[in-house]
């Protein structure tokens, strides 16, 4: 990696300490959250509500295998709405917010996520190649979503877990920094360790600040094991990718029938599709829609 590289890039590293049996993973991914709101409306809640989501689904993604796949759901009844994100194993992910335009701070000046996301339920469903999926929903424990991920990973896959998950957005709602760590206690960890990990974390500076401040990641690392070593097993760059596509959106409007079809050619004179995830639009006239009434 180049000497910049953890200043100009997003990137995703795996690492390991007391013997395998702490596992981290920590993710840069402030251009990826540019990507993702760059196309829409984006008030500040409704970008770190997002940011924090599209970090924790990201490092799911490295804890799957081969082509598998992950998709999140945070169902909750604040104004934000459901936010939905998807990743692989590839570093690639992408997400959005049911609503974007929510602006919302506590007394204390912080963005208040866990209004805006509200009380509801976090849903994890990965396609494993298996014959159904596998899927799990816990319900929100504070909408602050961090701690929402860590009584998941508790709950459903019984892995005791420290989530830290972090946006920071400027005045004029652009994204100035976003990231995060997860941290998971694997099968043989002593006590002793667990008490040391969980009392360096809780010495840490909000993710968010370390990255707006380019601290390096094994310095991060460092916060988190104290004087043991480490072992970096993995470094890769990740980045916002949607999967939508013209063609997607074809098979779209045709699954709408005939009579919603043909209402668009006589009332619309065509039809526009606009992709929940990227905000890309899709237009489609007269003769194209005369088409696929035809196949």
């Amino acid at each position: 990696m180049d000497k910049d590289f953890y200043k100009t890039r997003d990137y995703l590293i795996i690492s390991t300490a007391f013997n395998d049996t702490v596992r981290i993973y920590q993710a840069k991914t402030t251009n990826l959250l540019k990507d993702a709101t760059k196309n829409k409306q984006f008030l500040a809640t409704s970008t770190a509500a997002l940011g924090r989501t599209l970090t924790a689904t990201l490092i799911m993604g490295q804890m799957l295998k081969g082509d598998q796949s992950v998709a999140v759901k945070i169902d909750g009844d604040g104004p934000i709405g459901k936010i939905v994100c998807e990743s692989d194993t590839s570093g690639r992910v992408m997400g959005y917010v049911e609503n974007e335009g929510v602006y919302l701070k506590y007394n204390n000046g912080k963005l208040a996520v866990g209004i805006g996301v509200g009380a509801g339920s976090l849903q994890v469903v990965k396609d494993l190649h298996l014959k159904e999926p596998f899927v799990s929903s816990v319900p929100l424990i504070s909408g602050e979503i961090a701690e929402d991920f860590t009584y998941y990973f508790t709950v459903s896959e019984q892995i005791p877990s420290a989530v830290s998950l972090g946006v920071l957005v400027g005045l004029n709602n652009e994204v100035l920094a976003s990231g995060g760590f997860i941290v998971q206690i694997m099968p043989g960890c002593q006590d002793g360790t667990i008490n040391r990990v969980e009392e360096n974390i809780k010495k840490i500076k909000p993710i968010s600040e370390l990255i707006l401040a380019n601290t390096k990641p094994r310095d991060i690392i460092k916060m988190i094991v104290g004087e043991e070593e480490f072992e970096t097993l993995k470094i890769m760059p990740v980045e916002f990718k949607c999967r939508c596509s013209k063609e997607m959106f074809k098979k779209g409007i045709k699954s709408l029938g005939k009579e919603t079809i043909l209402k668009l050619i006589k009332e619309d004179k065509g039809a526009e599709a606009t992709c929940n995830y990227c905000g890309q639009k899709y237009q489609f006239s007269e003769e194209e829609l005369n088409e696929l009434l035809k196949k």
